[in-house]
Formats: C-alpha cells, sequence, structure tokens
C-alpha cells in the first residue's frame, strides 16, 4: 500500500489537469514501444517500482524486464522494454526515471563502501539522513547495494544521542529513563546510545543495558580502545566523518557497524533514460 500511495501523490504532483503536451501531440489510440537505456556504469535499483508505476498510470501496459535489482550495469545496456499507449508511457516516464536514477545512486554508492571493507567482519548501515517520503525507496536501494537498515524512523528503536544525553543528566539517567520506559509500556524494541569518549563507553556498557554503543566522530584509533572496553558485551557501531577513503581503517579497528549518512543524502543519481522506440 505504501508504495501505490506513492505512486498515485507524485503522478498528482506531476499531472495536474492533464498532460497537455502528449495530449495535443500524440493519437488517443497510438501506441509503441519505449527501452530503459543505462548511461552509466553502477548498481540498478528501482525496477520493481518503475513496473508498479507504469501498471499504477496504464494496467494494459506490457513491462518486460532484461536486469534485476542489485545487479551490475553498463552504459549503453537496456534493462526492459514497455509497450502499449505512448501517452500512458510518457506520464510515467518521468516518475519512473526520478526513482530509479535516485535508487541506482544509492545502491551505486552503498556497494562502493561495501566493497571497501569486504573481508572484514564490520557491516555498513544508513542512517535518517534521507528525503523526506522517500525513505522506504532510498532504503530499500541501500539494500540492494549490499548494505544494511538503520532504524527506519523514531519508532522501531530507542537511540539515545548526544541531545538526549545532556537532556537526561547523563549517560547513565538516560539509559535508566529508557529502559524503565519500555517496561512500562511493555514496548519491545533495542536501545542503543551515542557516546563521545571512553568515559562515556565505559559507563554505557558497565550499565548492561544497552544493546548497541556508537561511538561518535571517534578516530580508529580511538575505537580500537573503545572495542576493547566493551569487549563483546554489547554491539558497536561507528559513526561520523567515515568515507570512503578511511571507513576500511574503522572496519579494521574492529567495529560491528558502520553507519554512513552519504550513502543517502549526498549521492550522483545514475544517468538512466527511456527512449521510444521509433
Amino acid at each position: 500500500m505504501e508504495i501505490k500511495r506513492f505512486i498515485k501523490l507524485a503522478l498528482e504532483e506531476d499531472l495536474g489537469e492533464g498532460d497537455h503536451t502528449s495530449l495535443s501531440t500524440i493519437s488517443e489510440h497510438q501506441e509503441g514501444k519505449a527501452n530503459l537505456l543505462v548511461k552509466d556504469d553502477g548498481v540498478i535499483s528501482g525496477l520493481n517500482v518503475a513496473k508498479a508505476i507504469f501498471k499504477e498510470v496504464d494496467e494494459n501496459l506490457k513491462f518486460t524486464c532484461t536486469s534485476k535489482d542489485g545487479e551490475e550495469v553498463h552504459s549503453g545496456q537496456i534493462l526492459f522494454h514497455v509497450e502499449g499507449k505512448i501517452r500512458s508511457i510518457l506520464l510515467a516516464e518521468r516518475l519512473v526515471l526520478n526513482c530509479m536514477q535516485r535508487m541506482s545512486g544509492i545502491a551505486t554508492t552503498t556497494k562502493k563502501y561495501v566493497d571497501a571493507i569486504a573481508e572484514t567482519n564490520a557491516k555498513v548501515m544508513d542512517t535518517r539522513k534521507t528525503t523526506p517520503l522517500l525513505r522506504f525507496l532510498e532504503k530499500e536501494a541501500v539494500k540492494t547495494g549490499g548494505g544494511l537498515n538503520h532504524r527506519f524512523g523514531l519508532y522501531d528503536m530507542i537511540l539515545i544521542k548526544d541531545n538526549h544525553v545532556d537532556s537526561a543528566g547523563g549517560i547513565h539517567a538516560a539509559l535508566e529513563h529508557a529502559k524503565k520506559y519500555l517496561t512500562e509500556k511493555n514496548i519491545s524494541i533495542p536501545i542503543e546510545i551515542e557516546t563521545r569518549n571512553l568515559i562515556e563507553v565505559k559507563e554505557a556498557v558497565d550499565s548492561g543495558i544497552p544493546d548497541r554503543i556508537m561511538f561518535d566522530n571517534f578516530s580508529p584509533e580511538l575505537i580500537q580502545q573503545a572495542v576493547k572496553l566493551v569487549n563483546g558485551r554489547t554491539k558497536t557501531e561507528a559513526s561520523g566523518g567515515i568515507n570512503l577513503d578511511n571507513i576500511r581503517n574503522y572496519a579494521l579497528a574492529g567495529i560491528d557497524y558502520i553507519s554512513v549518512g552519504a550513502l543517502t543524502h549526498s549521492v550522483k543519481s545514475l544517468d538512466l533514460s527511456l527512449k521510444i522506440v521509433k
């Protein structure tokens, strides 16, 4: 239902009172075929979304896919064909391209990060730094690229960050409040806490409460010390200042998870084009 609601709203935004260009230049009954052409090398994502968009626009359109999400694609490759009324194909065109280009850019970027820490025990994760209302698509693209999803929203994990810690009166107080809240509300979700130094790490791990401790803006060298301090008593996560140039150093420091906001907030879309076959 989420994808159907998204498509409906996106089409309404684009269509308004009508596609006057197609209405004025193309016959109502004119049919044809279009191909999706890849113009970049990368990892494709969003093929199922494209299929759903075409189906929502016109259930009589015939969609034939020659690839699948998660595959590496190359410039010049054709990924799918769509056949039927040309007006319908062109109505869906921009929404299909916008979604697939964005999702494929995210998947491509994610795979680069995943490949950079291959043969280590660390896993790449996304964050909530996503486009409003497009989070479900962007997080799906991260998975397509081989990454893992962090919490989806504010409701599926307690993530105690620096502002929460300072407002609650410290690491121990924040954790105790969170544990009590979950007990009283009979809610079963994980607790993670962000730490800023080794003192906070020790306080967090000694409490025995968090399911995961985040080391925020730690250097790889400091990560090694923090991981040793935790000593396997809970899962660990590195975040802040991590990029393709240094992510392997963080992975080799012994961390379990590495969260990277850049997977979704600053990626280059993959260049794709939908072309009517003459």
